[in-house]
């Protein structure tokens, strides 16, 4: 595969250029690469959160965790691991909003799953690797290409090819069988003008978790053609996975019986009576990406860059099904036979569009005009490849019984249209307006989001809508001096509802509250910088109130995705705080704080008899109140050492405020269960120490290790909830549904934990040739 690939890259770049230019000069193209992102990033005088990681400061954490985990120390940042090691399935939270309401874009191409709007790392393993850069913009963000942002910005811009060849080598391995290799290599420019770049990784772990294992390979590929005033690049970049399922969590219960690690995915019991694990509960991936990019200065005022894109994806998930309703599949019309059996859910997806934009800078007046059209066409399905044998069924078809039974098919199809304009325009000496204006139109279809068998078998489009959104964002920028800057700014975004959101309205057709609603926000931030040689900091006040936000309820289906629902009325209200001082150049102190308060205003529980009470306003879940970083980095000739300490304040597991929930003991005596991610307080430790070995052929070295955790720290950083509720002496109560229906004891069945490893470690070594 990396064969062809090369190959085709070599094919297109040769025959892909599209522009001439003069041979002074070339290397000055070379910063033409940045355009990909211009129109889309925040700039020095856009008065919005931000925050720039640069390559340097992501090579320092690229040991073989997944980008959320290496974003973490940045501000109002959370991130959970299913694996308990960051290597595998992660997810980035931002003010307490979801990873679907998170717009990612590599070079302005956006990267979101167009069905769950959310970006699987584990897709696009070691692509940190790649990147020059990362901004994240939080909170509405600046107008950008596909998912809209309602809690933040993710734009990666990838590595530059540079000037000179070079070649390196990374290796890294630690704790739980975990390691990473990366093969680096660039040309540098070749007769002036052309330069190829590129990455082969692989990365696997046993995970913290009992069989969470990953295994991830990946290759990043790009040439171009560089002149003074034109770059053409065709970039191609995959990920191939397979990850054992580790998504159910686990109950304190089940941990009290069977240890912090149990993983209860794939567990079957068989005809003895003996506990086993299906060895097939895997999840299995391939994404391929293409990327052809063109930058054009026209004047030194006037630029613009186009690009087309390209993703395929293919793969499946297996689980182990014990004692499944076999009508539920299509497999029987015996509504009371349960047995075993083994299903896959497929997906082929083709991903494709365009963006472009023009940029134009004269000092006092920055504007740009820009926009994309994205096309989705994917088909989910779901057969069954295995069944116990021996069982006597009426099945509803003939065909229910044969290897490969497909009991159900989806077919979606989704077109995003976006155009902008912006403009940043200096009224005054150091007073600047920021202006953005966006239109974004929607069409999605889907044919059966339900994952069941025998729904819509006329295979009409049961989901049909357009949606047509208007998002402006207005601010003001005050350089009131040299050091000390002030912002304020207002955005109005909106966001269309997912898969899963039309698979609950679907399947409880008779509910008003699981109508999928699109949903819009209101950002009002308002910060104040101060800028010098050795001290910086800021601060940021924000102000996020929602209509129909879709919230994380706490729940989770099947394939263990986190379900989220439209509540009527909510707000995030918070204060965001950074410092750096740097007193010495060998010691550099970065702190960074949020303060917020995430509230849910008017919610209501529907109880165990049908009706429906009022809770009134109740935090928002997964949106801890407190998050605090701290980072003392130290340097001193080749040495490198740094300190980073973060805590996280508890987080509710639902939007109820509920703190606990009552279970029952063995002996049926009630019991007090916690409905809550407890607080946590972890740090780490990175040392590094570079030196030359010009005599072995070698420019530098690079030899270090990180420690994480190294209090071992016991805590978790995701989880899932679903109790009920009752009413007792005229008070609102939650507690465990599943005692009285299967024997379920204490919180089993009713919430899980992600827990995460104690005292683990990296090594790493990095060859430059």
């Amino acid at each position: 595969m990396v064969k062809r690939e090369f190959a085709a890259c070599l094919f297109l770049c040769s025959l892909g250029m599209m522009a001439q230019s003069r041979m002074d000069e070339p290397t000055k193209s070379i910063d033409l690469d940045e355009v990909n992102v211009i129109s889309t990033r925040a700039g020095v005088n856009t008065p919005i959160a931000h925050t720039n990681v640069g390559k340097e400061q992501l090579a320092e954490l690229n040991t073989g965790k997944d980008l959320p985990a290496l974003l973490s120390l940045t501000p109002s940042v959370t991130w959970s691991s299913d694996a308990g090691n960051g290597i595998g399935y992660t997810t980035l939270r931002v003010r307490g909003t979801d990873p679907s309401r998170i717009n990612i874009t590599a070079n302005g191409i956006p990267l979101n799953d167009a069905e769950s709007s959310t970006v699987f790392w584990v897709n696009m393993p070691d692509f940190v690797s790649s990147a020059e850069n990362v901004q994240i913009q939080r909170g509405v963000g600046t107008s950008t290409n596909g998912a809209g942002a309602f809690g933040a910005t993710v734009n990666i811009q990838t590595a530059k090819t540079g000037t000179v060849p070079t070649m390196g080598l990374d290796v890294s391995g630690g704790s739980y069988g975990s390691n990473k290799e990366t093969l680096r290599f660039s040309t540098g420019l070749l007769r002036g003008h052309w330069a190829m770049q590129g990455r082969l990784s692989h990365i696997s772990s046993d995970g913290y978790i009992d069989r969470a294992s990953t295994k991830l390979g990946s290759y990043f590929l790009q040439g171009g053609y560089y002149g003074t005033n034109t770059v053409v690049k065709f970039i191609t970049f995959n990920g191939q996975e397979r990850t054992y399922h580790a998504w159910n969590y686990t109950s304190k219960y089940e941990q009290s019986l069977n240890g912090r690690r149990y993983n209860s995915c794939g567990e079957y019991y068989d005809a003895d009576g003996n506990r086993r694990y299906y060895e097939g509960q895997t999840d299995n991936y391939h994404q391929q990406n293409y990327q052809l990019l063109w930058n054009q200065i026209f004047t030194p005022q006037l630029s613009m860059n186009a690009g087309v894109h390209y993703t395929k994806g293919q793969g499946y998930y297996e689980q182990y099904q014990q004692e499944a309703s076999w009508q539920l599949f299509g497999m029987s019309t015996d509504a009371d036979l349960y047995a075993d059996l083994v299903d896959q859910q497929k997906m082929d997806n083709d991903f494709g569009g365009i963006v472009a934009s023009l940029n134009y800078d004269n000092q006092r007046l920055k504007a740009t005009l820009g926009g994309g059209w994205n096309l989705y066409e994917g088909d989910q399905f779901g057969r069954i490849v295995w069944t116990a044998p021996g069982i006597v069924t009426t099945p509803p078809t003939p065909d229910a019984l044969t290897p490969d039974f497909e009991y159900y098919r989806n077919h979606a199809r989704k077109t995003d249209f976006n155009m902008y304009g912006k403009v940043t325009y200096e009224l005054l000496r150091g007073l600047s307006t920021f202006v953005d204006l966006q239109y974004r139109h929607v069409g999605l279809k889907m044919q059966n989001p339900t994952v069941g068998y025998g729904f819509n078998n006329d295979k009409r489009y049961v989901v049909d809508n357009d949606y047509n959104f208007f998002n402006p964002k207005v601010g003001l920028n005050y350089d009131i001096t040299a050091h000390h800057k002030l912002y304020a700014s207002y955005g109005i975004g909106h966001k269309e509802p997912v898969r899963n959101n039309f698979m609950q309205q679907i399947a409880n057709p008779d509910n008003a509250d699981a109508r999928a609603k699109a949903e819009q926000l209101g950002d009002l931030e308002v910060g104040y910088k101060y800028q010098s040689s050795r001290f910086s900091a800021g601060a940021n006040l924000y102000w996020m109130h929602y209509k129909d936000q879709l919230v994380l309820t706490g729940e989770l289906n099947a394939i263990g995705e986190a379900l989220t629902k439209n509540l009527d009325r909510s707000y995030r209200l918070g204060l965001e705080l950074e410092a750096a001082w740097k007193p010495v150049h060998w010691f550099r102190w970065d702190v960074n704080a949020t303060l917020s308060r995430n509230r849910v205003q008017d919610i209501s529980v529907t109880l165990d008899d049908g009706t429906t009470e009022a809770l009134g306003t109740q935090p928002l879940a997964f949106s801890p109140d407190f998050i605090f970083n701290n980072i003392f980095a130290f340097t001193w000739k080749g040495l490198k050492a740094s300190v980073h300490t973060q805590y996280i304040s508890e987080q509710h597991l639902t939007n109820t405020g509920f703190k606990t929930f009552r279970g029952w003991d063995m002996d049926g005596n009630a019991t007090s269960e916690s409905l809550m991610l407890g607080e946590n307080f972890i740090t780490n430790i990175d040392l590094a120490y570079n030196f030359k070995m010009r005599s072995f052929g070698i420019k530098d070295a690079t030899v270090g290790m990180t420690l994480y955790n190294i209090f071992s720290a016991k805590f978790n950083n995701n989880g899932w909830a679903a109790p009920a509720y009752t009413k007792e002496d005229g008070k609102v109560v939650a507690y465990n549904p599943c005692y009285a229906s299967y024997g379920a004891l204490r919180d089993c069945w009713a919430v899980g934990f992600a827990p995460q490893a104690p005292f683990h470690f990296m090594a790493h070594l990095s060859l430059n040739f």
